[in-house]
């Protein structure tokens, strides 16, 4: 059986040493290289999702490879696809850097510049391995979590346009659908959601942030079990300890949450940190919450254009939504798309905040009336971005998603027209 091989390589020249020698490798298969670490976890992702089987058995990451760190792209192609055996390709050689490789979780390092002989013996030796964890995954059952669960970040274009009131809301309707959810206060130094849920817990995100391997026990220890059922990771309660959950540490953070959850809503803030530019990147769906005015929208523009050139995420890989929304404004959706050059939710939340004051002031923003109308299109638009769980039937009927009685999932036909 030949040995599937994905190089992942931002340099020209190094693409094109490294591919003709592994063409070069007995029963090897190049795969088409990947040019930074976004394609080569996308990649990764989409072959998983056809099949455990689909996914390279190697996959060779140089040590120049962007926009995030070979070996903390190392940690996260480990954490969510440890199937895949990962080779270092680096100048350094060292007995630190192999070390640190191998507690990343890369199964081999070769060094510059390359030699057919080591290659070949580091990829027999790694693409042995993966057969074999495949062999023993396959045994095991559903022991293989694959692409894991599915990430969504909410960021405000500036302070105040309603990101934590969707993030918590996009939870709750997700978690009611029947999803296991993580709601995360990655807002380091000004998180709310402990208070939007009337919730006291001593330990935080940043509990997280010194341990090097997150495990299903550690992680159990940090989260707080919600009276929704949501698993709360909440934002310390000492703004200046946000400092300590550095970018390293928010990716291992989310890896080990993505693999533990069905679904993981992150509330980024309106302030962009080394973590939270971290949790963005990582995303599979990234939201920044914009009000229909002329300031917000500036702010929202201005934000795409920043994560743009940080290589965060592209414009048109973001989705704005538009809150406070009402027919009367002179900024509608359309002309926010324009501005922004993102996609936009076709859901709108309208300019409500009658039906949200008791709840906010009571620090209860779960116990939101169903009938409101804010709650409808904050659970529309999780139905809209594939965060609920449908029944088959409803599915069929051609039905939306909306909150039911006592926090239950119910639909409710679209109107038509």
């Amino acid at each position: 059986m030949p040995t599937r091989i994905l190089p992942a390589v931002g340099e020209a020249d190094a693409v094109r040493s490294i591919a003709t020698l592994l063409s070069q490798l007995p029963d090897a298969e190049p795969v088409a290289p990947v040019g930074d670490s976004t394609q080569l976890i996308d990649t990764l992702a989409r072959l998983a999702a056809e099949s455990v089987d689909e996914l390279p058995e190697v996959v060779v990451v140089h040590e120049r490879i962007g926009p995030v760190p070979a070996l903390e792209l190392i940690r996260e192609v480990a954490l969510r696809f440890p199937a895949v055996g990962v080779i270092l390709v680096t100048s350094d050689a060292s007995p630190g850097l192999f070390q640190a490789a191998m507690d990343y979780g890369a199964r081999g390092l070769v060094a510059l510049p390359l030699s057919y002989e080591e290659l070949a013996s580091r990829v027999q030796a790694v693409a042995q391995w993966s057969v074999g964890v495949r062999r023993h995954l396959g045994a095991g059952g559903d022991v293989f979590t694959g692409v894991g669960g599915t990430v969504v970040t909410v960021s405000g274009a500036k302070g105040g346009t309603g990101a934590t009131l969707t993030a918590i809301q996009l939870a709750l309707a997700a978690q009611a659908s029947g999803r296991s959810t993580a709601l995360v206060d990655m807002d380091l130094q000004t998180g709310d959601i402990a208070s939007y849920l009337d919730v006291q817990f001593r330990r935080s995100v940043v509990d997280l942030a010194a341990i090097t391997d997150i495990s299903p026990r550690v992680l159990a220890d940090a989260v707080f079990r919600h009276d929704t059922g949501l698993a709360l990771l909440l934002a310390p309660a000492e703004g200046e300890r946000g400092e300590d959950v550095t970018d390293r540490a928010a990716r291992q953070i989310v890896s080990a949450l993505r693999s533990r959850y069905e679904i993981v809503v992150i509330d980024c803030g309106a302030q962009l940190g080394g973590a939270g530019a971290a949790a963005v990147e990582m995303a599979d769906r990234a939201l920044l919450i914009t009000t229909p005015d002329v300031v917000a929208v500036r702010g929202a523009k201005r934000a795409v254009r920043m994560w743009d050139r940080l290589q965060i995420r592209k414009a048109e890989e973001t989705t704005v939504v538009v809150n406070r929304h009402s027919r009367a404004t002179e900024i509608q959706p359309p002309l926010i798309q324009k501005i922004t050059g993102t996609a936009v939710a076709a859901t709108v939340v309208p300019a409500n905040f009658k039906e949200l004051q008791s709840v906010v002031d009571a620090g209860r923003i779960h116990e939101l009336e169903n009938k409101s109308s804010v709650k409808q299109a904050l659970w529309g638009l999780a139905g809209e971005l594939g965060l609920v769980k449908v029944p088959e039937g409803a599915q069929k009927a051609g039905r939306g998603f909306r909150g039911g009685d006592r926090g239950s999932v119910g639909f409710r036909r679209r109107r038509e027209g």
